[in-house]
C-alpha cells in the first residue's frame, strides 16, 4: 500500500536517509538504452529486458546496449529495492533532486512492484559518463 506521510521537511529528511541506507542498492553492469518498436509491433522480452513502456504511438524498452548506435542516449542504471514497511513515500523526488543539485543531470526512473522483497522497486537510469559520479551521491546518502 502506497502510505503518505505527514512530517516537517527536516524529518522527511531524516526518514528518507533511513531508507536509502536500508535499501538494497545495486549497480547494474554495462550500458543501458532505450529501444523503439511501432506500437503495433510489442517488442521481445528477453531476461535482460528491465521494463517495457508504451504510449499511444511506440514501444519503448530499456535494454542492454549491444554495441555502438547513432542517436541513442546511454545510460548507466542502478536499483534500489526498499525492505517491507519502509515508508519511502518521497523518495524519488528528494534522491532525483539530490542528483540534479550535485550532478547537474536529470534522472529517468521506472518502478515496479516485488512483494516477495517487500514490494516496491526502482531502476535508476543515468547518463553513462556520470554513472560513478551518481553512485558516490548515493554511497553518501546511505552512509551519511
Amino acid at each position: 500500500m502506497v502510505s503518505v506521510s505527514v512530517e516537517t521537511p527536516s524529518q522527511t529528511e531524516q526518514r528518507l536517509r533511513r531508507v536509502i541506507a536500508l535499501a538494497d542498492f545495486t549497480v547494474l553492469e554495462g550500458v543501458w538504452c532505450f529501444e523503439e518498436s511501432p506500437a503495433d509491433r510489442p517488442p521481445e522480452l528477453t531476461p535482460s529486458t528491465l521494463a517495457v513502456v508504451r504510449d499511444a504511438g511506440s514501444w519503448s524498452s530499456l535494454v542492454p546496449l549491444a554495441g555502438p548506435r547513432e542517436q541513442v542516449e546511454e545510460f548507466g542504471v542502478f536499483s534500489f529495492h526498499f525492505p517491507p514497511g519502509a515508508d519511502n513515500s518521497g523518495f524519488v523526488g528528494w534522491l532525483a533532486t539530490r542528483l540534479k543539485a550535485e550532478l547537474g543531470t536529470g534522472v529517468f526512473v521506472v518502478c515496479g512492484s516485488n512483494r516477495a522483497r517487500g514490494g516496491i522497486y526502482d531502476y535508476w537510469g543515468c547518463p553513462a559518463g556520470l554513472l560513478d559520479e551518481a553512485v558516490a551521491v548515493v554511497e553518501a546518502l546511505r552512509s551519511s
